[in-house]
């Protein structure tokens, strides 16, 4: 019976032996990962914030009075009417265009009108050689408008012009 006691006695020693080791500790790699992790979320969070609360500075901006749009000042140019160039074709045909310069304020429209004269020249010689083919789709048009950007400012330097709009175009 003492040897019953002495096996009972070393399995509970053993037992608690068991119990007293440490637990195992995470590995390595599982910690950088797990750190870097925090990391990520943890910097994509910030950005988020800062994204977000820019926003909000910028809106409470727009609610104390600052304007979101820039004034801007329209001037009417008088209506274009020339005929394309089309050296292969015995049939003539024209291009009609009403065009409005948008400028930056009031008085740059002051500016421009002594020269207005020049600027109508300067769209004349350059509309009279384009060819029908030209002013086909909508990269044909933005061309156009970029073109006769271009040379509204030459013609009226050193000031300048936001862009050139149409307000109307027909080509027949």
């Amino acid at each position: 019976m003492a040897a019953k006691a002495n096996v009972a006695a070393a399995e509970a020693d053993a037992d608690a032996g068991e119990d007293a080791q440490p637990q195992k500790r995470l590995p390595r790699k599982l910690m950088v990962i797990a750190a870097a992790a925090l990391l990520v979320v943890g910097g994509g969070a910030t950005a988020a914030y800062v994204m977000f609360a820019g926003k909000k500075e910028k809106a409470e901006e727009a609610k104390a009075g600052a304007p979101l749009i820039k004034p801007v000042a329209f001037l009417d140019l008088p209506d274009v009417l020339v005929n394309l160039s089309n050296p292969g074709s015995d049939r003539a045909q024209y291009l009609k265009i009403k065009i409005v310069l948008e400028v930056a304020d009031q008085a740059l429209i002051q500016q421009i009108q002594p020269v207005l004269p020049r600027v109508m020249d300067t769209f004349q010689t350059y509309l009279r050689e384009l060819r029908p083919t030209d002013l086909e789709g909508s990269a044909g048009l933005y061309r156009l408008k970029e073109e006769l950007t271009r040379r509204v400012n030459a013609a009226i330097e050193p000031a300048r012009i936001n862009a050139v709009l149409f307000k109307e175009l027909l080509v027949q």
